[in-house]
Order: structure tokens, then C-alpha cells, then sequence
């Protein structure tokens, strides 16, 4: 399993900014900017927070199972590779959609005036951080399911075997 890249994710955030402020722009001229939902940020922070408990979950039980603690619970590798996958996942989905937030947010800078565009400004912004924070925990739960032994042939694997 490969390794997140921060490069890649930053190249689809970058990306889809700069596609949905030329669409922001574009739809503003033709008539009313849909609106960013409220919920965006939250749903984010939910996201971001499931992922830390679970890295913090299994971070837990490795460092249980390695002290060899009695009746440690260990790791199932198949649960640690759906995790990172998880993890993975949410991180690429997360970088286009907090992409999409804030070039709305930027084309929205311009307007802020208007109570209604300011509110929507900082909705797009609140969820641009949050998609930061998902990144992160994404990021740490996939150097949680790291195994050790990746260090040194310098491989990026997970927890479990992929085939």
C-alpha cells in the first residue's frame, strides 16, 4: 500500500479551488450562488474525529500488545488495512471537496458586505479547516498502522499485507 503524499493531496485542493472560483464566478454572473451549507464544517470535524479515535484506538492496543500487557487485545491486520484505506480515502475525497469550499470562499472575499455572502464565506472557510483536520488524522492514522520494520527497507506499507 502507498503512502498519502501531501503533494497530491495539496494539487487536488489547489486544483479544485481554482476550478470552483472560475465556476463560482461564472454561476454568480448568471444568476444566484448556491449557498455552503452549514453542516459542511461539522460533517468535516465528524470526519476528522472518527478517524483520530481510530488511530487512537489502535495506536492503544499495538502499544498494549508490544508491551505484551495481559489480556491485550491485538490488532486485527485486516482491521488496520481497512483503516488506512479508510484513511486514504477520506484524506483524497476531503482535499477535492475542501478545494471546492474554499475557491467559493475566495470568490466570496469579495462580497463581504453582505451579511448572507459573509456567513457563506465563513461556512467555506470553517470547512476548508476542518478538510485540514481530516488530512491530518487521516495522515496520523496511517503512520499508526505503519510496521516497524517499513522503516528500514523504506517502504510505505501499512499494518497488514496487501495483495
Amino acid at each position: 500500500m502507498k503512502q498519502l503524499r501531501i503533494r497530491t493531496m495539496a494539487g487536488l485542493f489547489v486544483v479544485a479551488g481554482v476550478l470552483s472560483w472560475a465556476g463560482a464566478r461564472l454561476w454568480d454572473s448568471l444568476g444566484t450562488l448556491p449557498g455552503v451549507p452549514v453542516a459542511a464544517p461539522i460533517v468535516l470535524a465528524v470526519v476528522a474525529m472518527l478517524l483520530l479515535v481510530t488511530a487512537l484506538s489502535i495506536r492503544s492496543r499495538l502499544r498494549a500488545q508490544r508491551e505484551r500487557r495481559p489480556g491485550a487485545q491485538g490488532v486485527d491486520p485486516l482491521v488496520a488495512a481497512r483503516s488506512v484505506v479508510l484513511g486514504q480515502a477520506s484524506a483524497l475525497v476531503v482535499s477535492l471537496v475542501a478545494g471546492l469550499y474554499g475557491g467559493t470562499g475566495v470568490f466570496l472575499l469579495g462580497s463581504l458586505d453582505i451579511p448572507a455572502r459573509r456567513d457563506q464565506a465563513i461556512y467555506a472557510g470553517l470547512s476548508v479547516i476542518a478538510g485540514i483536520a481530516v488530512v491530518a488524522a487521516a495522515v496520523f492514522l496511517e503512520r499508526v498502522c505503519k510496521l516497524p520494520e517499513d522503516d528500514d527497507e523504506g517502504g510505505g506499507g501499512s499494518a497488514a499485507p496487501t495483495t
